[in-house]
Order: C-alpha cells, then sequence, then structure tokens
C-alpha cells in the first residue's frame, strides 16, 4: 500500500467559524513533520467558506487564506471541528459533495462530523463524533451505523475521528496508511504523542504508553529495543541497569506509567507490525524477530491490540500491496 511517492500530497483542512483551534492545528502539526527521503510528504492548505479574518471557539481569531475550492486540489479533505456543529454551512456541505464525487478521501474532527453527515457523505457507514454530541448525531442522522465510544473509525474513503486528542490518532492513521508504521511513529515522537492507536480503542482509554518521565531507566530501555529478539525478563532488564528487580520496578513505572513487562510487550508488537509492514517474512520469522516466541503468539498479541490477525493486517498494512509504480498512496 505504500509505493514510492512521486509528489506531495495536498491535505485540505476545511475551517468553519468559530473553529477550534485545537483541530485546526493537530493536522498541520503533524502532516508537516512528515518526510520521505528528505522531502516533505504533505502539503496543507487551510480553507474556509470565506477567506480572511475568522472567529474561533477560543479567546483569538485567525486568517484563513483559502478558499473551499482548494478542495478539488487535495488528495485528503479533513473538516475541523466548529463551536456551531448543528449548523453546518451549506457552501461548505455542497463542497465536501463535490469532492466525495471526485473520489477524495475525506476525514472529520470532533464535530466536524455533522458536516460529512449533512452532506449525505456517511449514510449506511460507520460514523463517530465527539461523545457529548453523539445522541444529536444519532438523533439528526440515524442512517448513519454510529460507532459509539471509539476514537476513531474508517469506511471506505471516510474517516470521523471522536474529539480532541483522537484528531492526532485519526492523522497519524492517515500517515501510517499513506507512508507506513516507520514514518507515522517517527513523526509521533518528534510531535511527542503516543504512537499510532487503533481506531476501535475506547475514547476513554489511556494511552498504550503514557509520556515517560524521567531517564533513569533510558539506557536499559534503549538497550530492552535493540535486543527485542532476544527472551529478555525482568532479571536481564534490571541486571542492565545494575539495580534489584524491585528498584527497576518501581522506577520504570514512575517514568514509563508501565511495568517494565508491559512496556517490553507493547515495543515487541509494535516491532511486529513494522515488519509486517515493510517485509515479506514468514510469520514465524517475524515473531521471532520481536521476541514473541511463535507465529501463534504473535496472532494472539496483534489480534488482541489491533483486531487484526497478521495476514490481516500486513494485506491491509504492507508496503507490497499496491502495483509498483502506482504513485499515489491508496486510498483505503
Amino acid at each position: 500500500m505504500h509505493p514510492e511517492v512521486l509528489a506531495m500530497l495536498r491535505v485540505a483542512v476545511v475551517a468553519s467559524p468559530p473553529v477550534s483551534m485545537f483541530n485546526l492545528a493537530i493536522p498541520e502539526l503533524l502532516f508537516e513533520k512528515v518526510r520521505v527521503d528528505g522531502e516533505p510528504g504533505y502539503e496543507v492548505v487551510i480553507c474556509a467558506p470565506e477567506p480572511g479574518p475568522m472567529p474561533t471557539t477560543g479567546t483569538v481569531d485567525l486568517y484563513v487564506p483559502h478558499g473551499l475550492e482548494a478542495l478539488l486540489e487535495a488528495h485528503t479533505v479533513i473538516v475541523a471541528g466548529t463551536g456551531r456543529p448543528l449548523t453546518p454551512d451549506p457552501r461548505v456541505v455542497e463542497a465536501l459533495r463535490g469532492a466525495a464525487a471526485a473520489g477524495k478521501r475525506i476525514a472529520s474532527i470532533c464535530s466536524g462530523a455533522f458536516s460529512l453527515a449533512e452532506a449525505g457523505l456517511l449514510k449506511g457507514r460507520k460514523a463517530t463524533t465527539y461523545w457529548a454530541q453523539a445522541g444529536e448525531l444519532r438523533r439528526r442522522h440515524p442512517e448513519i451505523d454510529f460507532q459509539g465510544d471509539v476514537l476513531f473509525v474508517q469506511d471506505g474513503p471516510l474517516l470521523t475521528a471522536s474529539g480532541y486528542a483522537a484528531g492526532i490518532d485519526l492523522c497519524l492513521h492517515i500517515v501510517r496508511t499513506d507512508y507506513g508504521a516507520a514514518i507515522a511513529n517517527e513523526v509521533a515522537r518528534l510531535a511527542l504523542v503516543a504512537p499510532v492507536r487503533p481506531g476501535g480503542q475506547t475514547q476513554f482509554a489511556q494511552t498504550p504508553l503514557p509520556p515517560e518521565r524521567g531517564t533513569a531507566c533510558a539506557d536499559t530501555r534503549g538497550w530492552a529495543m535493540r535486543n527485542l529478539d532476544k527472551p529478555l525478563t525482568l532479571t536481564d532488564l534490571a541486571r542492565h541497569a545494575g539495580v534489584s528487580v524491585r528498584t527497576l520496578t518501581r522506577r520504570f513505572q514512575a517514568e514509563s506509567g508501565v511495568s517494565p513487562l508491559q512496556w517490553l510487550l507493547h515495543q515487541r508488537v509494535e516491532r511486529a507490525k513494522e515488519l509486517l509492514e515493510t517485509t515479506r517474512l514468514p510469520m514465524d520469522q517475524v515473531a521471532a524477530a520481536c521476541g514473541l516466541g511463535t507465529a501463534d503468539s504473535l496472532r494472539a498479541h496483534l489480534v488482541r491490540r489491533t483486531g487484526l490477525t497478521p495476514s490481516a493486517y500486513r494485506a491491509q498494512f504492507s508496503r507490497h500491496g499496491n502495483p509498483a509504480g502506482s504513485g499515489t498512496p491508496a486510498v483505503a
């Protein structure tokens, strides 16, 4: 699914007044950090029904330079949340219909889902929105297959995210779909946010790995990452850190928010995902390379984390999935 990209992909972010500054900032923050062979992977364009000054849901105003014609020049359209979600701008609605007819990938963050629904794009499709507005979206649009209590959901070329930080997960998912897990995880590291989370996680779920809050175990974490193919134990980790198992566990929990073995399992699964995406290694070799032991163990852990079997995950996200030379990442 990730052939060599010949040109930057354009992302048009739609702002309707009063726009959520946080929603609006997420796509620009994340997509602008994407680099492919040292070159930018995306161009982000902010647009609105009326270019010019625009009020926000906060205490500042902003200036939006582009009109809705930017949608037809984009590969991906993202509708940011607004403080007036129940009255989508008819111009935005019409522009979204045109973008859908032109085959664009279209996404929404938070209350932006109301604009997609008003345009008729979500009829019969799975979709979500911020939990506080879920009841109203269901009432107004019973034709939607509403997915409650998830971070984001994709149905064909349509993606909808729940509130606030779930927009980060949605954008990282788009990056991973276009360029693979390695680049998506690098963007997450640069932005100091969690790695890609599956969309099916609950809106109230904690980040898989909370932000690290110390460096006492940093060397040991780095050493473990370089030795994921080995059967590391708590004793191995403690020996490398030069402390007792009890001290290691206490420090690890304080710094990482999880136990050493929970952290280690998370890293093994992330490594397995990257190998499934970037190589054609047999499943038993993937399992061995990331320290999960057997193909059955790999399957069990991956299904638990992503809802997909290893073969299904590879089929969906493998860089070898598209015919060579197609030139443009697939719209999943």
